[in-house]
């Protein structure tokens, strides 16, 4: 599992249609303390975030595969979660609205 930034949206007219009815979003991975920590991904939406959102993301096939109840779906990485708040080492590092 890894946390994410959302930093757009992306629409798709034509599509596989595992996809039909997905919101699809651009996310980038981050580190807990928020600095990036790896390429900008694509990724279904199944926790109703937004842009801007601090996200849990599943970047796993199957895991993927499962949550669409799609055995032959073409996914990889699925958002989870909205994360709301990040304590690491006894230290509040991240509460949702005070770092926009």
């Amino acid at each position: 599992m890894l946390i994410a930034r959302v930093i757009g949206t992306v629409v798709a007219p034509v599509q596989h249609p595992a996809y039909d009815g997905q919101k699809l979003l651009l996310i980038r991975p981050e580190s807990p303390e928020g600095e990036t920590a790896g390429a900008t991904l694509l990724a279904i939406d199944r926790a109703q975030a937004g842009v801007g959102d601090r996200v849990l993301v599943v970047d796993e096939g199957s895991s993927a595969r499962f949550l669409l109840e799609d055995d032959l779906a073409p996914v990889k990485t699925t958002i989870v979660g909205v994360i709301d708040e990040i304590e690491l080492r006894g230290q509040r590092i991240y509460l949702a609205g005070e770092d926009r």
